[in-house]
């Protein structure tokens, strides 16, 4: 389009009809090494002398990360988490905790008590922030869902 970038958010279905190729699963490796590569673009200015040049348990660099999208060590996460935590929240949207997944093939009162389980955990914290309207809400789907 003469050079000029632009935006468009479609669904795989529309993204199909028009002939643009849609990446449906982008693997979390690379979606983190992209990441890292932008955010290095855009704080190029910052000073680099406070980041941890390598991990002193496997030698591994965060330069090697963004190119190659994977870490050395598990040690690499506490090392870099100054520069991968931005990185994790933007990947999940601003959570940083593992939530777990449940398998299609889990039994149905399994996925009921991880949902049961989910919206517990989300009373407590509407309850901890004080937002008692939807910790009422919540309070019922978890009594509609355990009848």
């Amino acid at each position: 389009m003469d050079g000029v970038r632009t935006e468009m958010h479609l669904c795989e279905l529309c993204a199909a009809e028009q002939g643009i190729a849609v990446k449906s699963q982008i693997p979390l490796n690379e979606l983190l090494s992209s990441l890292l590569a932008a955010e290095a673009e855009d704080s190029d200015s910052a000073d680099s002398s406070k980041e941890v040049q390598a991990c002193p348990h496997c030698g591994f660099s965060l330069d090697q990360f963004r190119k190659h999208g994977v870490l050395g060590c598990p040690y690499d996460y506490e090392v870099f988490e100054k520069s991968l935590l931005p990185l994790i929240e933007k990947a999940h949207d601003g959570r940083t905790t593992h939530r777990g997944k449940v398998p299609s093939k889990t039994p149905q009162d399994t996925k009921k008590q991880m949902e049961v389980l989910t919206l517990r955990q989300q009373l407590e914290e509407a309850v901890r922030k004080e937002n008692y309207e939807l910790a009422a809400k919540l309070r019922d789907k978890i009594k509609k869902s355990e009848e």
